[in-house]
């Protein structure tokens, strides 16, 4: 029998993992803001992360507030591998990009709510291999689609380029569950404007269907003006589409197209008013629907559609609209330089991108993330859409940028992007954090000891972290410092215990609790006997658990190990790096744009 396999992507180094550290994050209060007053609704308990985002999105992991808790995820990782590594193997360099994206989607994937859904941005570079990784961390099933984003036109030097000018990227749209996901219905404004295909007209609409008399859309829109209809458009000049498109808005509910349905789609009762209504051409049928249906009108085995039907309410206007495709070539990103107050040449993306893509997938109140801030446009627009947020950021426009941005936001003065869509007018607020060091450290001697900025506190919430419990301390009892369950404990402590404290403490944990002790020493033949107490030394009980004292997980080209020379008879040898290259820039650093 053969032996079960996969399809499955694989790559160079496939198999080396990094053994993260769950980092606990400590507030800086300085950089946090909030406004001035409270107003109904405002949302205060948003997060922006500094630091790696890999470790980042490992302390937000161990989490139980936000592991399996977000709605809406937007990424927008580094696009272009060959750009960042010009000078790398090709099979290397795209092993090199997919171990990063693997390691940040997994923990993606886990942070989700089972009716959440993630949105990946990407350029054509990685689409393929992008795609097959997606598939296999949220699985097939769960794709919900690939969507074209239009990035730009032809213009300009991109205009004179040989062969096939890219003008797109891609968002790659996944759910956590896909029988769980529960999308919003969105409209986009029609491309082109109003449809001309609605070209009838009722003239006397307020009356009972019966006695409707019907003429072209051009007559009744030059009766409405009081002007001859030949001539009109040669009259209107450029204002001809302008003003037909307010009459149509205007009079929705008497503009129609008769359309010829699809007999043996439609119900029995529709079936039987297409039969009459055919049968009898010279009048108007009317089927009533009820439960908040429209009714439904026939007329010589015709249905009348009404313009009323295509009418959206779209970022405050009513537009002609239709559903949401998997082309969104109505978002531009020229013109970006002014929205958010700060510049980010090549890297920011649209408000209205952002907006899409939360709206579709969450509701007011749900959380949003974007592990790749860059610039800082999903937490923008994810308060101005009165949504939670978490962002995470390593470089230094954490600050510089980000910052200024969603202070303007909260203050009301940002008047760019989605603003006036969603009727922001400020409020709010948002906690600035960062990733606290590393645990432990090694001391004059080389052994391994727990690091002296962390006190007590810090201490108990890393250790809840490391042994999966919620970090919660207790104001009655000194020895709980967490939970994982309503029975399970922690108490985390620096001391050595002696027997007679371990009693004490076994006496009040009680018959139907339990106490994890995590401790510098203590008495083991008093612990034995009892039962419901587990106690583990630290540092010894997570010195294995992780990598000690790496800050970044972003990639170091000095750190990449050199190509091998091959035998002379394998081929060609593949290109190595040359000592200029260490200069090169850091993957996964300094992060395109979220």
């Amino acid at each position: 029998m053969a032996a079960k396999t996969k399809l499955e992507l694989t790559w160079i180094g496939k198999d080396i993992r990094p053994r993260l550290e769950p980092r606990i994050l400590i507030e800086e209060p300085e950089l946090s803001y909030h406004a001035k007053a409270r107003r109904d609704g405002d949302i205060f308990d948003n997060l922006l992360i500094h630091g790696d985002n890999l470790l980042a999105l490992k302390a937000l992991e161990t989490d139980p507030a936000v592991r399996g808790k977000v709605k809406c995820i937007y990424i927008d990782p580094p696009f272009n591998t060959q750009q960042a590594l010009p000078n790398y193997d090709d099979g290397l360099e795209h092993s090199l990009w997919l171990s990063l994206m693997r390691e940040r989607l997994e923990i993606l994937s886990n942070l989700l709510s089972e009716d959440g859904s993630i949105y990946i941005h990407i350029d054509d570079n990685e689409l393929a291999y992008l795609t097959v990784m997606a598939d296999q961390i949220f699985g097939r099933t769960n794709r919900i689609s690939i969507v074209t984003f239009k990035q730009g036109s032809a213009t300009g030097h991109k205009s004179i380029n040989p062969g096939v000018v890219s003008t797109s990227n891609f968002v790659l749209i996944y759910a956590k569950n896909k029988s769980a996901w529960k999308p919003n219905r969105i409209f986009v404004e029609r491309s082109g404007g109003r449809d001309a295909r609605y070209n009838q007209f009722i003239v006397n609409r307020d009356e009972n269907h019966t006695l409707w008399r019907f003429t072209t859309l051009m007559k009744g829109f030059s009766e409405w003006l009081g002007l001859p209809e030949r001539g009109l458009k040669k009259e209107l000049g450029d204002e001809f589409e302008q003003k037909i498109t307010e009459f149509v808005h205007q009079n929705a509910d008497a503009v129609i197209q008769p359309a010829r349905p699809d007999y043996n789609s439609v119900s029995s009762a529709a079936r039987e008013m297409i039969d009459v209504s055919r049968a009898d051409p010279s009048k108007v049928y009317k089927l009533e629907r009820g439960e908040g249906l429209s009714d439904m009108y026939f007329i010589g085995g015709q249905r009348l559609l009404f313009y009323r039907d295509k009418l959206k309410l779209i970022d405050g206007e009513w537009v002609s609209g239709e559903p949401l495709t998997s082309i969104w070539d109505d978002i531009l990103s020229n013109n970006l330089h002014n929205e958010g107050g700060v510049e980010f040449p090549k890297g920011k993306k649209p408000e209205a991108l952002i907006k899409r893509c939360i709206e579709l997938s969450s509701n007011v109140g749900d959380l949003v993330l974007d592990s790749f801030g860059g610039s800082g446009t999903t937490g923008a627009v994810a308060h101005k859409m009165r949504r939670r947020w978490i962002m995470v950021e390593l470089g230094d426009h954490a600050k510089t940028h980000i910052v200024p941005r969603l202070r303007s936001v909260i203050d009301g003065t940002d008047k760019g992007g989605v603003t006036e869509a969603t009727g922001w007018k400020g409020g709010g607020g948002y906690r600035f954090a960062r990733l606290a060091p590393s645990l432990l450290e090694k001391d004059a001697w080389g052994n391994w000891v727990i690091r002296k900025e962390y006190n007590p506190a810090m201490l108990a919430e890393a250790m809840c972290k490391h042994f999966n419990y919620t970090y919660s301390p207790s104001t009655e009892h000194f020895w709980m410092h967490g939970h994982s369950s309503e029975t399970s404990y922690i108490y985390v402590t620096t001391n050595s215990l002696t027997g007679e404290q371990l009693r004490a403490l076994s006496e009040e944990v009680g018959e139907h609790r339990s106490l994890l002790i995590c401790c510098k020493a203590f008495e083991e033949q008093s612990a034995r006997a009892l039962s419901n107490l587990t106690i583990r030394k630290i540092p010894g009980a997570v010195l294995d658990r992780c990598e000690w004292g790496k800050d970044d997980y972003s990639l170091k080209i000095e750190s990449l190990p050199m190509m091998q020379e091959e035998e002379e008879d394998a081929g060609p040898a593949p290109k190595r790096a040359s000592k200029a290259d260490t200069s090169t820039g850091d993957l996964f650093a300094d992060e395109a744009e979220g």
